[in-house]
Formats: C-alpha cells, sequence, structure tokens
C-alpha cells in the first residue's frame, strides 16, 4: 500500500514534506530494515541505526534553528517515525523520543542554558529518557514517591523510577520528583535534568525482559542523594504547584509519537499481507481472490486510513495548558484520540495480517511474528487506552474526572 490508499494525502503535504517522507523510506529499507530481526534476537540498542538517524537529520528534527536546528513540525517528526516503524519499531520508538517527549518539554519550559543543553544532546544522536513511572505509580503518576529535598542551593534526589525506556543507555534524563523545601514542606512535583555518567547519585537497577521492543531496555532508574543544582531545575512558569500539568503537558508530543510507531508496525504489516495474499496459491489460485480474504485486506486498509488521519490531525493540532493559554504541544483530547484509536487498530491489523500468512506468520523467520509483540505495547505505554479515555470523557464533558475515592469534581 502506498501511504495514502487513494494515492492523496488528506493533510497536503507540501513538496518539502513530501521529499523528506520519501529520504525516511529510502533509509529505513535500505538501512533499518535488515538489522530489524537482529535487533530482537539480541536486544542490544541499535547504536549503528542511531548513528544512521542522526546522520540523515533524523534526530533533534524539533530542534529550532536559532539552537542549531532544523525547526521541524510534529508532523515532519511523524512522517519519519512511521517510515522507520513499518520495518523496525524500535527505530521507530527511538525516532520518536529523539524528536518528542522529554526534549519538547525542555524546549517549552527550560532556560537558555537547558534548551541548549538538551538540543545539543539529541542533535547528536541522544535519546532523552523521561522519567515518570514507579513500581507504585504508573497511570496515577501524581502518586509518585520520588521526592526532591532542597538542601541550601541544591536539591537532593532519592528514589525509583521504573519502566524507563532507554535507562542505561540514554544520556539525558528529565526526572519527575515530589519537592520538599527546607523546612519539609511540599512544594509540588517539579522537573530535574540529569546526566548519564556525569550525575553523581544517578544509577540503573534491573532491565524488565519484555515481550517486544527488545533492543531498547525498559530499566529501573534510581535515585541515591542525587544532587541537582538551580541549573538543572526546569521550572514552568506556572511553578511547583501546577507546573506538572505544564510538564505533563508536554507529554502529548510523545503520545502522538507512540501512535505513530504502532501506525507503521500496522502500515508495514498490512503491506506484507497484501503483498502475499497475491502470490500465494491455495485450492488453485491466489488466496487473494477469496472473498473472506478480501474483506480482511479491505478493512485493515480502511483502520489504517482512519488511524493515519487521527494521528496526523493530532500532530498538526494545538492544545491549551491548565491555564487556558496556548499550549506548543498537540491537543490533549486529539493525542488521546489518535494513540486510543491507533494503538486498538493497529494490533488488530498486525493480528490478521499475521493470520493472513498461516503457519508461516507465527514463525520466527517471518517479520509479523516480532511486529505482533512490539505493537502490543502501545495500548500500555505512554498512558494505557483506558486513561486515555478518562482524558477524552474529561475534555468533552468539561470537568475534571478524578480516579480517586473522592469522586469526580466539576
Amino acid at each position: 500500500m502506498s501511504d495514502a490508499v487513494s494515492g492523496t494525502n488528506p493533510w497536503a503535504l507540501t513538496p518539502a514534506q513530501l521529499d523528506l517522507q520519501a529520504r525516511a523510506r529510502a533509509l529505513a529499507e535500505d538501512v533499518i530494515a535488515p538489522r530489524a530481526a537482529e535487533v530482537d534476537a539480541t536486544e542490544e540498542y541499535p547504536w549503528d541505526n542511531v548513528a544512521a538517524l542522526n546522520e540523515a537529520g533524523f534526530t533533534g528534527m524539533t530542534v529550532p534553528a536559532e539552537l542549531g536546528g532544523p525547526g521541524h513540525s510534529f508532523l515532519d517528526a511523524v512522517l519519519v517515525v512511521e517510515q522507520m516503524a513499518k520495518v523496525c519499531g524500535v527505530t521507530g520508538r527511538i525516532a520518536v523520543e529523539a524528536n518528542m517527549g522529554a526534549i519538547s518539554a525542555v524546549l517549552a519550559y527550560g532556560t537558555d542554558e537547558q534548551r541548549r543543553l538538551a538540543s545539543d544532546y539529541v542533535l547528536s544522536g541522544d535519546k532523552p529518557a523521561i522519567c515518570i513511572t514507579e513500581p507504585d505509580a504508573g497511570s496515577s503518576a501524581s502518586m509518585m514517591t520520588t521526592r526532591a529535598d532542597r538542601r541550601g542551593d541544591r536539591y537532593v534526589v532519592n528514589g525509583k523510577k521504573h519502566w524507563i525506556t532507554g535507562g542505561g543507555v540514554s544520556k539525558l534524563h528529565l526526572i519527575f520528583a515530589r519537592v520538599f523545601d527546607q523546612d519539609g514542606s511540599e512544594l509540588g512535583i517539579g522537573g530535574f535534568l540529569a546526566i548519564r555518567d556525569e550525575t553523581p547519585g544517578l544509577s540503573y537497577g534491573r532491565r524488565e525482559p519484555t515481550m517486544g521492543l527488545r533492543g531498547i531496555p525498559e530499566m529501573e532508574v534510581l535515585f541515591d542523594d542525587m544532587e541537582v543544582g538551580p541549573d538543572m531545575v526546569v521550572m514552568p512558569p506556572s511553578g511547583w504547584r501546577r507546573g506538572f500539568a505544564d510538564l505533563m503537558n508536554a507529554y502529548n508530543s510523545q503520545r502522538v509519537g507512540a501512535g505513530t510507531v504502532a501506525l507503521g508496525l500496522a502500515t508495514g504489516a498490512y503491506e506484507l499481507a497484501l503483498e502475499f495474499s497475491k502470490k500465494r496459491e491455495q485450492f488453485g489460485r491466489p488466496i487473494a481472490e477469496f472473498q473472506g480474504l478480501q474483506w480482511m485486506l479491505a478493512d485493515m486498509s480502511t483502520k489504517l486510513e482512519a488511524a493515519r488521519s487521527l494521528t496526523y490531525r493530532a500532530a498538526c493540532s494545538r492544545g491549551t495548558g491548565p491555564d487556558g493559554v496556548a499550549s506548543p504541544f498537540p491537543d490533549p483530547a486529539l493525542a488521546a484520540q489518535a494513540k486510543i484509536f491507533t494503538a486498538e487498530a493497529s494490533i488488530e491489523v498486525v493480528s490478521n495480517a499475521l493470520q493472513t500468512f498461516g503457519a508461516a506468520g507465527y514463525s520466527r523467520r517471518n517479520p509479523l511474528e516480532r511486529m505482533y509483540r512490539d505493537v502490543r505495547m502501545f495500548t500500555i505505554g505512554g498512558g494505557t487506552a483506558q486513561i486515555l479515555r478518562t482524558v477524552v470523557a474529561s475534555r468533552i464533558l468539561g470537568q475534571k474526572l478524578p480516579q480517586t475515592r473522592d469522586g469526580y469534581v466539576r
């Protein structure tokens, strides 16, 4: 399938964007695809793929020109991520986090020095780690226990994060912690920057043995009296109390990116199934001639077109922050809708693509087996489908819908 069944794109990509998409497709097919199975089998971080992305200008794409970057839009980054994910989910995910998520937050709310620091890292190929999730604080991120205590002009961070994507390979970390003043009064939740191998007290625990996306580590990140100076504190304009909402708003770009990886995986799976159905013969004719399979392919293509439209629209959108001020990030409801639909539809598409191959699809010799394991993560990571439905419901109802036992608050 082309990138749109009709051969046209509803988002009217510019000539420059079409060229960007074509360059990304060529890199994915020529360089990234041949390594995908090996990355999965060895579970090793693909540094060579990272170098290829960086050389092509596909890391730090959203960094503005004044910081040495190309100043691409989120949609531009999505076009690249989609092509990478079609052949390798791990490389697609690296492309997301080298262009969205933590870097988005620092570019929006960091000081000039912090923005320069983060930009230099991603422009050199680093995939920053955003450290939010804890063993007992996943969907309920505000229940985190990692704390940063003020000691003079510095903060001392203690605690543990879990399921941190890229832990141990990422250089730059954006860490969320509960902030306490010197008298023990809680100030709110804030963001702190730390650098692997440079920030004392930052270390790593066990790596999770994951079902899919095995070439990128999911790690415990540990903080043992980790000292952070004032120059590494990311402070949104709204301060400690409401700053967490601002920082989490930056996560909407990463949600769009995560949905894009799912979309890319599903598109790649669909294309494999489509070609196979034309060549595979049973009962003396190609299986594409059987109506049951024709309808499967039609449903798969329909879901992909809907998912792509939602994803591209979310990437082009702009929301508002908790104070009602225009946000530089995708609209939260559109980002949530895109991720919900795309993740769930992509799981179904990849499953049906595997089904098209029959027993051959179930073999590890076939990329569908790997793609099926990879795509399953996207209704979980970056906001579960259930929690994101609450985000959408909150927006369309115009009221807060906290999940605590205190009940709903208008």
